[in-house]
């Protein structure tokens, strides 16, 4: 066998969470005590080996230590004991696009984004073209990113991280980026790195995407490792000890993000009110109700649907479509109204989040907010996923 690309060995994780917190040397001598805090043990004594070549998952609920794992094998987090040994040249894709400067051209920031990542500058010139191609903004490439939609930016900020050609690449929750030519685009990377004898380690909710990808995974819960290997069982085991009951309860639902901000009802509102289920043609609108825990300066409200088997459908957000939110504080709603339903009959996830005007930091993202359930309406057509009203002549 050959030698295997990541070891993990008994890594141990601590964070210091703090209840009252001296901030300044004045607060500590007029409270006469030191910080209250407690340690939270986000990885205990995890231990695995991921195979050379191959497409690796780590699944699991939230505050399992998926993420926290991620970045321990991508050197941003350090274990407290136990040790990670990578082989190989690694890039992560954990907040794509995190290193670029807004008042930059799509030009500036490749070669910015590229140094951060460790590539030379001849390097980065070899790559530029294929670099650009790949993200398919050629067009605005001399535009400071600040004008970029929000895919652009992300798709560009994917393209310049892949381009780095790692032996081992790590991803966190991007697949689910750009429009379906471009997922088309990355899903066909990720198979050339399969063929070409690289390792791909991803962090993902979306139960699809892993069935396809993935050979093996790691399933982690609380911070301990449950078990690792072939994926599909794994998977089907995972998703077992998950299922609830969407429509009654929130228990088994997945989020993440950190915080400061929470979705905290995703409701679908026709014209008279609340519904259960829509028909195609319908008019429908998604209100999102809010808690910002603390003031947030210009956020961005985001949606999206899935199909049933994982497929991604749609997505929309406040910043593309120019609906600038200076800042949230307190509770609140915002709304999305889509004038007519153009889906086929079936069932669909919505997908709700807010994160920052940038569209890499994530302070809530809901993956399974609401259900929407679609019938017959107008017009009726022969199948698939889209009502698109098509006319014969």
């Amino acid at each position: 066998m050959s030698e295997a690309a990541v070891t993990v060995d008994s890594v141990t994780k601590k964070f210091r969470v703090y209840h009252e917190r001296n901030q300044t040397l004045k607060a500590a001598v007029m409270r006469r005590r030191r910080s209250v805090y407690e340690d939270f043990l986000a990885l205990d004594d995890v231990g695995f080996e991921i195979p050379q070549g191959s497409t690796f998952g780590l699944v699991g609920d939230n505050g399992s230590g998926k993420s926290t794992l991620l970045k321990c094998l991508a050197r941003i987090l350090y274990p407290d004991s136990g040790d990670v040994v990578t082989r190989g040249r690694v890039a992560a894709l954990l907040e794509v696009g995190s290193g670029f400067h807004p008042e930059l051209s799509g030009r500036d920031n490749v070669y910015l984004n590229g140094s951060i990542l460790g590539m030379s500058r001849e390097e980065i010139d070899r790559k530029f073209d294929a670099i650009v191609d790949f993200s398919g903004v050629e067009q605005f490439i001399d535009q400071p990113v600040k004008n970029y939609s929000s895919g652009m930016y992300v798709r560009l900020g994917f393209s310049v991280a892949i381009h780095v050609d790692p032996e081992i690449l790590l991803v966190d929750e991007v697949l689910a980026v750009g429009d379906a030519a471009f997922q088309e685009k990355c899903t066909e990377k990720f198979v050339e790195f399969r063929r070409d004898g690289r390792t791909v380690v991803v962090v993902s909710h979306s139960m699809p995407s892993l069935r396809n990808m993935c050979d093996n995974v790691a399933w982690l819960s609380h911070g301990k490792l449950v078990e690792t290997g072939e994926a599909k069982p794994i998977l089907e085991r995972y998703l077992d000890s998950t299922r609830t009951d969407q429509r009654t309860g929130r228990d088994g639902e997945v989020r993440w993000g950190s915080g400061e901000a929470q979705i905290d009802a995703v409701e679908l509102v026709g014209p008279s009110g609340p519904a259960a289920s829509f028909r195609t043609g319908d008019e429908v609108t998604i209100r999102l109700r809010y808690t910002a825990r603390e003031r947030i300066e210009n956020p961005v409200f985001g949606l999206a649907l899935e199909s049933h088997d994982g497929v991604y459908l749609w997505a929309n957000n406040t910043r593309d479509l120019g609906h600038r939110i200076d800042a949230i504080e307190g509770s609140g709603v915002v709304e999305c109204t889509i004038p007519r339903l153009a889906l086929q009959p079936g069932t669909f996830q919505v997908m709700a989040s807010v994160v920052d005007q940038s569209t890499t930091h994530v302070y809530d993202y809901v993956r399974e907010g609401a259900r929407l359930v679609v019938d017959f309406g107008t017009p009726v057509e022969s199948g698939g996923y889209l009502a698109l009203d098509g006319r014969w002549s």
